[in-house]
């Protein structure tokens, strides 16, 4: 006789998002499967589905969390720090600790202004933007400048994290 006790104890949306993202950071994010995810956390696949609504509602939902990180993050990370100190205090450390769920955050498109992805979006915009402050950018380029530390961090970071820099030392150097 099979014996049914209901959910796993300790199992909710946000302790599959959590598992979920973990398992991003160690696998990749495009390696990421319900099935692994279930093993992870000592169920069937099927028994997510209790709490996601499915491979795409848990990326999703990865990258909100990712999103409202990397805010903390990059907020923590300037704090008593202003122009090229805040900068280079801020630049990487999110995407080399957690490269798989900041992976989430590429391509993920919010479905509106109150989407949670929108909101924690924004969050690491105003972030970025009290970094860029100390540098007195007229308003007109703020946007601009967003692009290009955006470009830097993510294209450093992410080469760094894929172990890119491969014919040297002083990658720390080479950022700075």
């Amino acid at each position: 006789m099979i014996r049914r006790t209901g959910p796993k104890a300790g199992l909710d949306p946000p302790a599959v998002v959590t598992a979920g993202a973990g398992l991003a950071d160690e696998v990749g994010f495009t390696n990421l499967t319900m099935g692994m995810l279930a093993e992870r956390v000592g169920v069937r696949t099927p028994s997510l589905y209790k709490h996601v609504g499915g491979q795409e509602d848990l990326n999703r939902r990865i990258a909100d969390r990712a999103l409202g990180e990397a805010a903390d993050a990059v907020g923590a990370a300037f704090q008593g720090h202003a122009g090229r100190d805040a900068l280079a205090a801020a630049a990487r450390a999110f995407v080399l600790a957690h490269p798989g769920r900041y992976a989430a955050t590429i391509g993920t498109e919010p479905s509106g202004p109150g989407d949670p992805l929108a909101v924690a979006g924004q969050r690491l915009l105003d972030a970025f933007t009290a970094v860029l402050r100390g540098y007195r950018i007229p308003e007109p380029d703020v946007g601009h400048a967003l692009r290009t530390l955006r470009s830097l961090c993510h294209g450093f970071a992410t080469l760094q994290a894929d172990n890119g820099f491969q014919w040297s030392s002083g990658i720390d150097e080479s950022f700075e």
